[in-house]
């Protein structure tokens, strides 16, 4: 299902399966088709089904009591609802009302669904899909420091413990996930459904709106939720505020979420009830609830009603920021909602995770909010035991637990939510990371930085103020100056102002610096409730004129990206390849980066000291396989028979005239998706295009303009073929949510000595130009693959690409019959570059997709003397070499190299 009015759920560990479906045509459109959605309808078309009807009326809740806001809520709920319910009333159709979000579950077929679609203060009707949630990543165990985990550790929480004599006593934590073992060892005391005589009441406490656990019993059929509590509230080390005390909700059932559990959680947690979700208590609300869970990368509102209620009740809203990554515009729902604090994970080196998914948040905002550990975390899971996972699922605990440690220490923050933020800001170790957008200070990577538990305490308890103030330079505004004090900075903004909200009280030497200018320095003194304004006034530097060519093969290179390492200096190559821009004096590192295309950036060492040429040759791109591209070697060519494949997020499968080779795999058929990209090992029709290579399926494919296309009535699929060629074309193809006048057309040609072309016209709109589409290759794995362009305007009337091997090289594909263990992988490796040089590190990724037989292709010299082994690497970063001597062979003169060897014998 494509990302429209609403995408439901997706776990912060895992990628929804998708289904696959080819309707014989395009539905004539009907007064209702905008509001119901499209895999709605294939529902229908099949007979009653589960739905989600949107109003349109939000209840205004302003900051007050929780009791206030659940009234108010409940209120505007009933009286927007009230037609609808009468109507599915004296229908007699089952249905579920929301208040939290204004929302009913209703189960009905067609025509309920179409009469529904009439009602004005009708929104939108979407489908009700469960989303998988797989076990979280399996961890290695970290020492830990003094009987306390590396993580909790690493934030300061024990120096929080010692100094302040601050454990989080006082403050309720809650989560919404799988459940939690109530009786665990490490969460049994602070359970607030434990009672003085050591009995259970789980009414008020415990939520279990799908009544999976038997009885009224918490239970964690998972051990998702169970980890997450652990690191907020477990003992033993494992918990950021062991003193205090927690509640849950189960949101998600077993392996999933349903919408509908999420929704009922999010209601509970403003107004608990007793376990038949009767008799809410809205003076029970916790104060922080933690949610290890989120949806696909982007902004869909659908949860926002209910963050809004929270935080108007003053209830600090923690979520994971996603494991898209490492991707920039991964951040995923809720976490990337404004009103929420996501938090994204970093490793035990202080790294940030590969998979921590990137921003930016809705309406541009920087997410994550903040970074914490997420990497290897040891926390207790059901039957009393403990495990160590990876996930941002693992960093959002963390920094939940940190709110009730500073609540617990200054109570007059208690359910201050934008003082909390501001503090948590403040004290975030800076992590310079500018590669999705943002500063130094405030990154899409990780956020406002390392999470720091220990000043985050400080900071809340001591004498503070405030400093503010204008950068200038000749009374006109300086913006994105560094403004540096007490070891965390900040930037100006497009008016030259800065801000520190809240810094303790104390001396200071405030620095500002900015590109083009001499740095000043100045000392200040902040007292405390004091709100000092501190204007600085820049002088520019000297600086002189750099001016050059950008050209690839002897030709200019156009559109080429020339900027200089560490400043804001970024100018595009002209069409005769020339650039040029000043800068201050000093040494830098220049790089050319043409963005798309079939080159590479190139970098050059640049010490400027007066006005300098420098003119910068670009290489061809590869990928390891030996892939190259350049521009298109043939016309467009149009398909010729119709695909029975139309609508959004379909795919359909096509047997070939020829045998097609794709990263040294031959294959005989393939799977065409309405999305742009044709697919050899199975249908594939995933939307949220990426980067290549990318271990996020899919894989294994040919992105001709891979992105969230639909084929509507005015759109085809087409596909041709001879002897030596096999075409795919989308034809007038739409894109998705915008305006039926943007659409293209695309043209992807195979040919059986594997070069293939995609050329593009039709071009109409904006987005038709590539700026959120990836175009390249990509193999089986993953892990091999070449981008030509990736969400940049990089497509042009006329325009395309061709793709082919390299000459003079041979397409090898190792085969190899090896059983193994959860987390253990097989790898090749030998003498030569292309396959590490007998470097483990280096070591060539086989493919488990024909498990017990790994694959993998790789291109190699021909008439080459090759050695080789394979190895398997354990979950402990040990390896395992199989015995014997080094396998041996000598690569033909030309044509492929096969292997069909089994671990260990030979």
């Amino acid at each position: 299902m494509t990302l429209h009015a609403t995408r439901w759920l997706v776990a912060a560990l895992s990628a929804a399966a998708v289904a696959i479906a080819a309707p014989a045509h395009a539905a004539e459109p009907r007064p209702t088709d905008t509001k119901i959605s499209t895999a709605l309808r294939a529902e229908l078309d099949d007979g009653k089904t589960s739905f989600w009807v949107m109003l349109r009326d939000r209840t205004d809740v302003d900051a007050r009591p929780a009791g206030d806001v659940y009234r108010a809520a409940r209120a505007g709920a009933d009286r927007s609802q009230k037609g609808l319910r009468t109507l599915l009333t004296s229908r007699k159709a089952a249905f579920t009302p929301f208040w939290i979000a204004n929302t009913i579950k209703v189960t009905g077929d067609a025509g309920l669904a179409e009469t529904i679609a009439a009602r004005p203060e009708v929104k939108a009707i979407l489908p009700d899909d469960p989303i998988i949630l797989p076990a979280p990543a399996q961890g290695a165990v970290q020492a830990a420091v003094d009987a306390v985990e590396w993580n909790v550790d690493r934030i300061g929480a024990p120096r929080v413990w010692a100094d302040r004599n601050d454990r989080g006593a006082g403050i309720v934590i809650a989560n919404i996930d799988t459940g939690v073992q109530f009786d665990h060892p490490a969460l049994a005391a602070n359970y607030r459904g434990r009672q003085a005589d050591g009995t259970y009441q789980h009414d008020y406490n415990w939520y279990d709106p799908s009544h999976t656990c038997p009885g009224t019993t918490p239970c964690d059929n998972n051990g998702h939720g169970t980890h997450t509590m652990g690191t907020m509230a477990g003992s033993g080390g494992i918990g950021v505020a062991p003193g205090a005390t927690w509640i849950a909700a189960k949101g998600c059932e077993t392996n999933s979420c349903s919408a509908a559990s999420l929704l009922a959680a999010g209601q509970w947690i403003l107004a608990p009830t007793d376990a038949n979700g009767q008799n809410p208590r809205p003076d029970l609300a916790p104060d922080v609830v933690n949610n290890s869970w989120g949806g696909a990368a982007g902004f869909d509102p659908w949860y926002s009603d209910v963050i809004r209620a929270w935080t108007a009740a003053g209830i600090f809203p923690a979520f994971s920021n996603g494991n898209a990554g490492p991707g920039c515009a991964t951040a995923g729902t809720p976490g990337s909602y404004t009103d929420t604090y996501a938090s994204g994970a970093f490793d035990v080196n202080g790294a940030i995770a590969s998979f921590s998914s990137r921003g930016s948040g809705q309406d541009g905002t920087i997410k994550p909010d903040i970074a914490a550990p997420g990497v290897d975390v040891r926390s207790s899971v059901p039957d009393g035991s403990y495990a160590s996972y990876s996930g941002t699922s693992m960093a959002s605990p963390h920094t939940a637990a940190t709110v009730a440690l500073i609540w617990a220490a200054a109570p007059r923050l208690r359910r201050d939510i934008a003082a909390t933020r501001e503090i948590l800001d403040e004290t975030a170790g800076d992590a310079d990371d500018t590669s999705c957008g943002g500063t130094a200070g405030d990154n899409n990577v990780f956020g406002q930085g390392r999470l720091d538990a220990y000043a985050a305490v400080t900071l809340a308890v001591s004498p503070a103020g405030s400093l503010a103030g204008v950068v200038t330079s000749g009374g006109v505004p300086v913006p994105g100056a560094a403004v540096s004090l007490g070891g965390r900075t900040v930037s100006s903004d497009d008016a030259g102002a800065y801000r520190f909200g809240r810094v303790v009280a104390g001396d200071y030497r405030l620095r500002v610096s900015a590109f083009g200018y001499d740095t000043v320095s100045r000392d200040v003194r902040i007292v405390d409730g004091g709100a000092l304004t501190e204007n600085v006034q820049l002088t520019t530097s000297s600086s002189a004129i750099v001016t050059g060519t950008v050209s690839a093969g002897g030709a200019p290179v156009a559109g080429a990206t020339v900027s200089l390492g560490g400043t804001p200096v970024s100018v595009v190559s002209g069409a005769d390849g020339g650039y040029r821009f000043a800068a201050p004096l000093g040494s830098y590192r220049l790089t050319a980066d043409p963005g798309t295309g079939c080159s590479a950036a190139a970098v050059r060492d640049l010490d400027l000291r007066g006005d300098t040429t420098v003119d910068i040759g670009l290489e061809a791109r590869t990928d390891r396989f030996g892939h190259g591209c350049g521009p298109a070697g043939e016309e467009y060519r149009a398909g010729s028979e119709r695909l029975n494949l139309t609508g959004d997020d379909n795919a359909a499968e096509v047997s070939l005239p020829f045998a097609a080779s794709s990263y040294g795999v031959s294959h005989d058929r393939v799977f065409v998706s309405t999305n742009g990209l044709i697919a050899f090992g199975s249908a594939q029709t995933g939307y949220a295009n990426t980067a290549l290579p990318s271990a996020v399926t899919p894989n294994d494919a040919l992105y001709a303009f891979w992105d969230d296309l639909f084929i509507d009535d005015q759109a085809g699929v087409y596909v041709a073929s001879d002897a030596d060629t096999f075409v795919v074309e989308w034809r007038n193809a739409r894109f998705y949510g915008e305006d039926a006048t943007q659409r293209i057309s695309i043209s992807a040609i195979l040919h059986r000595d594997g070069v293939v072309t995609y050329r593009y016209r039709g071009l109409a709109g904006t987005r038709a130009t590539g700026i959120s589409a990836t175009i390249g290759i990509e193999n089986a794995a993953g892990d091999d693959g070449l981008t030509y362009a990736w969400n940049t305007a990089s497509v042009t009337e006329g325009g395309g690409v061709s793709f082919r091997a390299a000459a003079g090289r041979i397409a090898a594909t190792f085969n190899v019959t090896g059983e193994t263990v959860w987390g253990q992988n097989i790898f090749v490796v030998g003498n030569v570059a292309e396959l590490g040089e007998w470097d483990p590190a280096r070591a060539v990724p086989l493919s488990a997709a024909t498990y017990p037989v790994w694959s993998a292709g790789v291109s190699l010299p021909p008439n080459t003397p090759v050695e080789f082994k394979y190895l398997i690497k354990n979950t402990d970063g040990t390896i395992t070499w199989e015995n014997g001597a080094n396998r041996t062979t000598v690569t033909p003169p030309t044509g492929t190299y096969t292997t069909h060897d089994t671990f260990g014998a030979h």
